[in-house]
């Protein structure tokens, strides 16, 4: 058997594996077999015994987890079994995090490490608060139209005679009277000033290299739909005219049902936090 996600061939035990034994815990779990070569034979461990006492304490000291550390043997050979399983919280190697992907290690640093942390925490980027911010730095007018929009089409209740803040509880934006940050990026004044990502930058190329024209739409999610879908049927999309008759009829480029779910899609799914999300293109 090949190695893959949950399984990993090793001729020999050495304390660097610990790194694999924290990423299998942080990811959904695996096996590690100690004297087997990388297509999964047995060539055997010769210090078998001192290895069944020293890897459950290395990883017990090191990472604070047991793990079940089987003796098995075949063809007369004696090899290990390292089973470990999946945590719910986050399990660290001297600071540092690893996780399992595919059949490879990977070191978890900035933005990677910080989804890592609030997905074991139980929580996504959005749902956590954001402290720099106040009910202040929420659009009130923005806030309203959505709410008019939403009661309209019958997904929201009576909203009359609250407050912002009210409003902002009811839509579960809200923590102890705290704004998160999925407030500011939906209705925030200027969510840039919090999230950098917060912007579109939308570019016609005459090809891969080759920009021709290029806008930018800031603001909250909410008025960046709108302004997006605007600006492509303004200046970047192709309308065909033809007539029917005395009636002049424009067709778009591209089916305007496609064009809201595909930016809709990129903005939802995109990534407000780190670096910059790549571009999405037509």
């Amino acid at each position: 058997m090949a190695e893959k996600q949950d399984i990993e061939y090793k001729s020999s035990w050495h304390t660097q594996y610990l790194k694999w034994i924290c990423g299998f815990a942080n990811a959904q779990g695996g096996t590690i077999f100690i004297g087997k070569n990388d297509i999964g034979e047995t060539i055997g461990v010769d210090n078998y015994k001192k290895l069944m006492d020293d890897i459950p304490n290395q990883i017990q000291n090191t990472l604070g987890i047991t793990t079940e550390v089987n003796l098995l043997k075949e063809n007369g050979k004696h090899f290990i079994e390292i089973n470990v399983q999946p945590y719910s919280v986050p399990i660290s190697l001297r600071g540092k995090y690893y996780y399992r992907s595919g059949s490879t290690k990977q070191e978890l640093t900035g933005t990677a490490l910080n989804e890592f942390l609030l997905r074991k925490s139980g929580k996504t980027w959005d749902e956590v608060i954001e402290p720099r911010a106040t009910i202040e730095d929420i659009d009130e007018k923005t806030l309203k139209s959505f709410v008019e929009s939403s009661k309209d089409k019958g997904r929201l209740p009576d909203t009359s005679g609250l407050s912002v803040l009210e409003i902002m509880e009811k839509l579960r934006l809200t923590e102890k009277a705290e704004i998160t940050r999925a407030a500011i990026i939906l209705f925030g004044k200027d969510p840039r000033r919090f999230y950098p990502n917060s912007f579109v930058k939308i570019g016609r190329f005459k090809d891969d290299t080759d920009i021709q024209f290029q806008e930018v739409e800031e603001g909250n999610l909410i008025s960046l739909v709108r302004g997006v879908i605007d600006q492509l049927h303004h200046k970047f999309l192709i309308h065909n005219i033809h007539y029917e008759g005395i009636y002049r009829v424009e067709k778009g480029e591209y089916p305007g049902p496609a064009i809201r779910e595909m930016i809709l899609n990129a903005l939802i799914h995109r990534n407000y936090f780190g670096a910059l999300c790549p571009t999405k293109s037509l």
